[in-house]
C-alpha cells in the first residue's frame, strides 16, 4: 500500500519502490509556479539500478472557496534523505531535462487515435471479405458436408474402377491412361489419341490419315516408300504431329524414328521407319485406331438407402449439380424475383420456349430420391439430360422382387411413363422424390391366389447399409 507524506518524506512503496515526495500546502493553479526545490521528488529500483525522476503536485482549492478544516496536529520532524540520495535525484534531474517533456494527448488527439483504429479494423475486415469473394470467384465456398444431401458428384474411372470426384476425374483417366502403357503401348497410345483430344473432327482426319499409312504399308509390303513417313510433310503436320498420342502409336506399332540423307542434297530430313517384323500385326492395330472411342468416367450413382424420414422432401445440393458459373450462381436469386414479373405478362410461345431451353442447361445433373411402400428412401444421381427408363431401371436393380411391375409418381402425383424424355424436360431437376407403387392388379391377383405377403421391397444387402436421412 503507498503511503503519502507531506513535507517531503523518504518511504517505501508497496513494489519495493523507494519515494520522495513534495506536496505544496500553497494553492496552485499550474506546476509551473513550482520551484525547483518544490518539486523533486524521485524514485528508483534497486533490481534494474535505474533511476526516475517524478513529478508530484496537489493543486489546492483557493482560500476563499476552500472548505474549512480543523486544524491538524503538526507533523513530528522526521529525517531528511540522505547525501546518496540526493546526489541520484540531481542526476536524474539532469537528465529528464535533457529530454522532450511528452505531452499528454489532449481529448481530441485521443479521439481522431481512436477513429483511425475503428478504420484500420474496418478496412482489414473489408479486405478479407474481398479476398474471400476473389476466392469465390473461381469457386464457390464449400459447403459443409454434413448438411448436404451428397457429398459431391463422383465418378468411375473405367480402367481401374476408382470412383474419384468430378473435378478429379480427367486428371485420373490421363494418369491410368499413362501408367497402362506399360502393359499395352498400343492401346494406350489408341485412348489417348481419342480422349486426351477434344476437336472430334481433327481427331477424325488424323486417324483417317494414319490409317491410310498403315493401308499403304499392308498393300505394299515390298516397297520401302511406303515403310517411310516423312515428319516434315505438309500433311502429317497438319493432320497428324497436332493431336496428343500420335506419335505414341507409331512407335508402340513398330515405327522408328530415324534422320536419312536427302537424295542429290548435303542436307537431312527426319522420318518414320517401319521395322520389317512390325508388318503382320498392323492391320490389327489399324482396325483398333480406327473402332475406338474417348474413354470416359462413368457418373456414380452414389447409390443409398435411408430410413423413413420426415425429411425426404428437403434437399442440399452442392454445385457440382449446377451448370452455372460463380457470376450466374448470385444473379439466381435476382431472376427468381423477375419470375414473379414475368409471370404478369403476356408472352409468345417463343418467349416460353426460349427460357424452358436456359431453365434445362442450368443443370448437368439432378438428385433423386424414391420413397418406397415401407417407408424406406433410394436415392441416386443422375445426369439431368438422361431418360426416364435409367431412373426405371436404377429402381429394379434394387428391387429384392425385380419381375413384378410397378409404378413411380412423380411430385405432382400423375404416374411417370417409360417414355424416352429427359429428366429436365419433365421437371425433375435439380432435385426430385418420387413414389414407388406395385402395380394394383397385379398385386390383386397375388392376394386372391392366396400369396404370400411382400416382403421388404429392397434386396438384403443395400438394408444392412441403410443410413439416416439427416
Amino acid at each position: 500500500m503507498r503511503c503519502f507524506l507531506t513535507q517531503g518524506k523518504w518511504f517505501e512503496h508497496d513494489l519495493g519502490i523507494l519515494w520522495l515526495e513534495v506536496r505544496l500546502v500553497t494553492p496552485l493553479l499550474c506546476l509551473d509556479c513550482v520551484s525547483e526545490s518544490d518539486r523533486l521528488f524521485i524514485f528508483f529500483l534497486p533490481q534494474a539500478m535505474a533511476f526516475r525522476l517524478c513529478l508530484h503536485a496537489v493543486c489546492l482549492p483557493s482560500s476563499e472557496n476552500a472548505p474549512k478544516e480543523k486544524p491538524k496536529a503538526a507533523p513530528k520532524p522526521r529525517l531528511g534523505p540522505t547525501d546518496e540520495a540526493q546526489m541520484a535525484a540531481a542526476a536524474a534531474l539532469a537528465r529528464l531535462d535533457q529530454k522532450p517533456k511528452p505531452h499528454p494527448p489532449s481529448s481530441q488527439e485521443s479521439i481522431k487515435c481512436q477513429v483511425k483504429k475503428e478504420l484500420m479494423a474496418e478496412a482489414a475486415a473489408s479486405e478479407k471479405d474481398l479476398l474471400a469473394d476473389h476466392k469465390g470467384s473461381d469457386s464457390i465456398v464449400e459447403e459443409e458436408p454434413e448438411m448436404l444431401s451428397v457429398s459431391g458428384v463422383y465418378f468411375t474411372c473405367p480402367l481401374t474402377g476408382a470412383t474419384v470426384r468430378k473435378d478429379k476425374r480427367e486428371a485420373h483417366i490421363k494418369e491410368a491412361i499413362l501408367l497402362h502403357a506399360s502393359k499395352d503401348p498400343v492401346a494406350a497410345a489408341i485412348m489417348e489419341i481419342h480422349t486426351f483430344n477434344r476437336d472430334r473432327e481433327k481427331v477424325r482426319l488424323g486417324v483417317e490419315t494414319i490409317a491410310k499409312y498403315l493401308d499403304n504399308i499392308h498393300l505394299h509390303p515390298e516397297e520401302e516408300k511406303y515403310r517411310k513417313i516423312k515428319l516434315q510433310n505438309k500433311v502429317f503436320q497438319e493432320r497428324i504431329n497436332c493431336l496428343e498420342g500420335t506419335h505414341e502409336f507409331l512407335q508402340a506399332v513398330g515405327f522408328e524414328r530415324e534422320t536419312l540423307p536427302i537424295p542429290g542434297q548435303d542436307a537431312t530430313e527426319d522420318y518414320y521407319v517401319l521395322k520389317e517384323e512390325a508388318l503382320e500385326e498392323l492391320e490389327e492395330h489399324k482396325e483398333k485406331l480406327l473402332s475406338s472411342e474417348p474413354l470416359r468416367a462413368q457418373l456414380d450413382r452414389q447409390l443409398r438407402v435411408f430410413r423413413p424420414s420426415t425429411q425426404a422432401a428437403r434437399f442440399e445440393l452442392p454445385n457440382d449439380f449446377f451448370n452455372l458459373t460463380a457470376e450466374e450462381l448470385k444473379r439466381e436469386q435476382r431472376l427468381r424475383t423477375e419470375a414473379v414479373e414475368k409471370a404478369s405478362m403476356l408472352r409468345t410461345k417463343a418467349m416460353r420456349e426460349k427460357e424452358e431451353q436456359r431453365e434445362k442447361r442450368k443443370y448437368n445433373y439432378t438428385l433423386l430420391r424414391v420413397r418406397l411402400p415401407d417407408g424406406y428412401i433410394l436415392q441416386g444421381t443422375f445426369y439431368a439430360r438422361e431418360p426416364l427408363p435409367m431412373l426405371f431401371k436404377f429402381v429394379r436393380e434394387a428391387l429384392q422382387n425385380d419381375w413384378l411391375p410397378f409404378e413411380l409418381l412423380a411430385p405432382g402425383g400423375h404416374k411417370l411413363t417409360q417414355e424416352n424424355l429427359a429428366f429436365n424436360e419433365c421437371g425433375m431437376v435439380p432435385s426430385a422424390l418420387l413414389t414407388f407403387a406395385w402395380d394394383a392388379a397385379v398385386m390383386a391377383d397375388i392376394k386372391a391366389s392366396g400369396g404370400e405377403e411382400m416382403g421388404s421391397t429392397l434386396k438384403p444387402e443395400l438394408l444392412d447399409a441403410v443410413q439416416i436421412l439427416s
